[in-house]
């Protein structure tokens, strides 16, 4: 029995757990059994605890109170934390050389939710360099692999997250989505990543990339498990000003329906143009009247202003990264160069060897964008985009309930096909910026696979504060496919 729980998604394994069929040692030994068995290929990892300390974790829960396992329901569940999120007493390093030795002294809040809740900490996973990146190869501990194969990316920045969920080293994880991060790698991964509404869980210990942007989500084995983790993750911390004080539902209670009777669909024409790869398009085509047959209204719509998103996008993200990353001067904490000719050559020779080569490139965007003279005419005119396209979104909202899109233009690609071209890499955002520019809830859930044997992702994009919608409908289509049911095939 231990050696296969770390088969089962979180609603089965807390089942097991709850009912005292299993013991929080049986889940721990399952699953670093498993990491033992795959993390040598899939460098889902930049930092591990050591085995006996996840051992003596379990052993501590199992010594605990028995009725709290009905009242905690991360309870000895094993979770992987994105490393840009702080730790206590962990390292932090956000795939970079300038906190490649930072320990927070503090928590983030999600970490703190998580922590009452008791869960088996399994480690801090790989992400591209401060979350800038869409394949997790901007990383100076080296790129994560994708479990469906190991030649390909597994998507980023939370990359590592969504390989180690899709590996099975550990039951769910948290990630981090500015412009698609949670949404793009498990699409390229097969499993379900939620990207809450901006503001709906606590960005406080998120180490900021681009502040009016992220976004921390679950990354899960199934929609269910999205639902159990978000109820935890939401809720108003008035330690973080952008968190929003709207009601919190049990969003539990909204993956039970298996159909979407009387939810009205909107497709965007403008997500189904040119570069769209034709298998992509042909999965995605198959969700949308799998829809239909669950009886929902599929109703085209049309978003114009979707074809300036990726300018607009890069253009507020940088500038924001430039303002957030210009903390990391050697100073005060973090990485300092050897090389101490006064105080200017320090910070400029510790930013020049502590940053990697996008990271650098992203500065160096936004400080131009920001600058005397260029201000309105891009980070401005950026800005009246940003407010055209979330106006396109509600009037869209006014007729239908939720949008169907691809998340990526095409599955996974290979390892290194696209670092040599930034372009192209940013286009790899195309699906999933939007929705992030207008501050919306969004999931990404499996709908097929190519001929090569890999994972196509479907995005379901809903009103601010319902996500409750989002997980209704995917759910209902995971429950109408078998495409849940596939497993990577590394052992």
């Amino acid at each position: 029995m231990a050696t296969a729980l770390f088969k089962l998604t979180l609603k089965e394994l807390q089942g097991l757990f709850t009912s005292g069929d299993v013991g929080a040692i049986d889940i721990a030994r399952s699953y670093l059994l498993r990491i033992s068995q795959v993390e040598s290929k899939v460098k889902a990892y930049i930092t591990m605890p050591e085995r006996e300390q996840v051992l003596q974790e379990a052993d501590t829960i199992d010594a605990s109170l028995k009725q709290w396992r009905k009242t905690q329901p991360l309870m000895a569940m094993p979770l992987a934390i994105k490393d840009n999120i702080c730790t206590t007493g962990i390292r932090t390093t956000c795939g970079s050389t300038m906190l490649e030795h930072f320990i927070p002294p503090y928590n983030a809040t999600v970490v703190a939710a998580c922590r009452e809740q008791q869960f088996l900490f399994m480690g801090k996973t790989n992400l591209d360099e401060f979350g800038m990146g869409s394949s997790t190869e901007h990383s100076v501990f080296g790129p994560s692999r994708n479990p469906w194969n190991l030649e390909c990316i597994p998507g980023g920045s939370s990359g590592g997250s969504a390989a180690a969920v899709a590996a099975d080293e550990c039951v769910a994880a948290l990630g981090t989505d500015t412009g698609g991060s949670i949404r793009q790698p498990a699409a390229c991964c097969g499993v379900v990543g939620l990207k809450p509404t901006y503001g709906r869980v606590s960005r406080y210990g998120l180490v900021a990339f681009a502040s009016s942007l992220d976004q921390i989500g679950p990354i899960t084995k199934s929609v269910t498990d999205a639902a159990i983790l978000l109820n935890v993750l939401a809720a108003h911390d008035p330690r973080d000003s952008t968190s929003s004080d709207q009601p919190t539902p049990d969003y539990t209670r909204f993956v039970k329906k298996k159909d979407v009777k009387k939810l009205t669909i909107g497709v965007p024409k403008e997500f189904f143009s040119e570069g769209l790869d034709p298998e992509v398009e042909q999965h995605v085509q198959a969700a949308i009247e799998e829809f239909k047959e669950l009886g929902g209204t599929i109703k085209e719509i049309s978003l114009p202003t979707t074809e300036w998103a990726i300018a607009a996008y890069y253009i507020i993200a940088t500038a924001e990264a430039s303002s957030n990353l210009a903390r990391y001067d050697g100073v005060k904490y973090g990485y300092r160069t050897k090389e101490r000719k006064g105080l200017l050559e320090m910070y400029r020779q510790t930013r020049a060897e502590g940053f990697g080569s996008e990271v650098k490139r992203r500065i160096m965007l936004g400080t131009y964008a920001l600058s005397s003279g260029y201000y309105d005419a891009f980070y401005g005119k950026a800005q009246s985009v940003r407010t055209l396209i979330t106006r396109d979104f509600d009037s869209a909202f006014q007729d239908v309930d939720f949008l169907v899109t691809p998340v990526m233009p095409t599955p996974a690609f290979p390892l290194g096909e696209k670092l040599q071209d930034p372009l192209q890499m940013y286009l790899s955002d195309m699906y999933t910026i939007s929705a992030s520019l207008a501050g919306l809830p969004a999931i990404s859930i499996p709908c097929g696979f190519s001929r090569a044997g890999l994972p196509i992702g479907l995005q379901l994009m809903g009103r601010p504060f319902e996500e409750s919608t989002i997980l209704r409908a995917a759910y209902a289509y995971e429950q109408a496919t078998q495409w849940r049911k596939k497993r990577p095939p590394i052992r």
